[in-house]
């Protein structure tokens, strides 16, 4: 990602464009738009050779008048405080969006975990969440998976908190392993819910899911989760790349098998009865749904007027910048904004943290079924919203979610 597509300033960009459509209180603008608070830490990791390291962490809140701040934790090197307070905004909208009672956050490390062993990201882990824990807590701060962490992180993150306050605290953290609190459902959660974003974009525009191409880029959790249920659908998923390069099927691929591939040699690439292509091939690729599942800014100016997609199901955060916006809105290109389509995610922690306030599980069938009835009533809301006033879909998703933000600060009113 080049420093032009920053992005928190892209972030800032779609909440003004949005707002510009809205008739807001300037104080309450002034307010919404802004980080409540953010915290960086640098902190020293011992090596297995006995070397120390240095690393640099941070955990940003961004609002929360709906609820305690929701939001992932990112170990990823690239990670940055301006990535970080994007990441968080957009969660604020996201949250809003779905109608869940909690506002934004978003924490991370900047540190490639692939070059550390099991035992250096236990005591990274460990120790981020310590130097987090003064504003974390299940009432207040609510971290979850993101890129580079999974279930395990997210363990060590929930009993170093409960170790340092005193008692086991399952809610404090979601993503967590089903063993230790964690809800049926929640791993697939992000992929799944792309797919009844994308199945419903697929209806809206008359597209049969049966006869529907798919490219998916990217092919971490989200991307591959995304790959299974397009799979799954009865879509054909002709493409898929990683950080390492991607392969491409005309008839489509083995989805199932790419992802015990995948699980076994670390990449797509060289999958069996496959041919290799470019991330940017498979961008500009003819098909029906692209879903850019990696990270920001990756459809630009510059490779938007080349996107050959009907409609683009965004399973990362940000994937699309707002110049690049402006030109798939304007060739027809039917974008599923990130702040809906990947919201399967934060909805599912929302139902693992109150199962963990209950201490009540609920099954995996039981879950899909709420998620899936949230998606659709969210996605219901967004088309109805575009319809009405002719916006686009990220901006007629954004005009509603702040407009529930707003709507709170304003009947909540300042302290003191």
């Amino acid at each position: 990602m080049s420093r032009k597509n920053n992005p928190y300033e892209m972030a800032l960009k779609q909440f003004d464009a949005a707002v510009s459509h809205m008739d807001l209180d300037e104080g309450t603008v002034k307010y919404i738009r802004s980080i409540r608070r953010e915290l960086t830490v640098t902190f020293p990791v011992e090596m297995d050779d006995g070397g120390i390291e240095m690393f640099t962490g941070y955990r940003v809140q961004h609002n929360n008048v709906l609820g305690p701040t929701k939001g992932g934790i990112r170990f990823h090197p690239n990670v940055t405080l301006d990535e970080t307070r994007a990441l968080a905004m957009w969660m604020t909208w996201k949250s809003a969006l779905l109608r869940l009672p909690f506002g934004g956050a978003k924490g991370g490390v900047a540190v490639d975990p692939r070059k550390l062993s099991i035992n250096e990201l236990r005591r990274l882990s460990r120790r981020y969440a310590s130097e987090i824990t003064i504003i974390m807590n299940p009432e207040s701060d609510i971290p979850a998976p993101d890129v580079g962490t999974n279930p395990q992180v997210m363990a060590w993150i929930m009993d170093t908190y409960s170790w340092l306050r005193g008692g086991t605290a399952p809610a404090v953290v979601t993503g967590k392993p089903v063993p230790l609190g964690g809800s049926q459902g929640r791993l697939e959660a992000t992929g799944m819910g792309v797919m009844f974003s994308a199945r419903e974009a697929m209806k809206y525009n008359g597209i049969d899911p049966k006869e529907a191409t798919v490219a998916v880029q990217g092919f971490g959790n989200v991307g591959s989760m995304s790959a299974r249920f397009m799979h799954e659908l009865g879509s054909r998923v002709v493409a898929v790349s990683d950080v390492y390069g991607g392969i491409y099927n005309s008839n489509g691929i083995d989805i199932p098998g790419l992802i015990e591939h995948a699980r076994r040699t670390g990449s797509v690439t060289d999958f069996p009865g496959s041919e290799p292509i470019t991330n940017e091939d498979l961008l500009a690729m003819k098909c029906d749904v692209l879903i850019p599942a990696a990270l920001e800014g990756q459809i630009t100016e510059e490779n938007a007027p080349k996107i050959q997609a009907k409609i683009i199901a965004e399973g990362a955060n940000g994937p699309t910048t707002p110049g690049a916006d402006k030109i798939l809105h304007s060739r027809g290109v039917f974008v599923v904004p990130d702040i809906l389509c990947n919201a399967g995610g934060v909805t599912v922690s929302y139902f693992e943290w109150v199962q963990g306030w209950q201490h009540f599980f609920w099954r995996r069938d039981e879950v899909a079924r709420k998620l899936e009835e949230t998606m659709v009533e969210s996605f219901n809301a967004v088309l109805d919203q575009h319809e009405k006033t002719g916006l686009d879909m990220r901006t007629a998703a954004y005009t509603l979610a702040i407009g529930r933000v707003a709507e709170a600060f304003e009947m909540r009113g300042i302290f003191p």
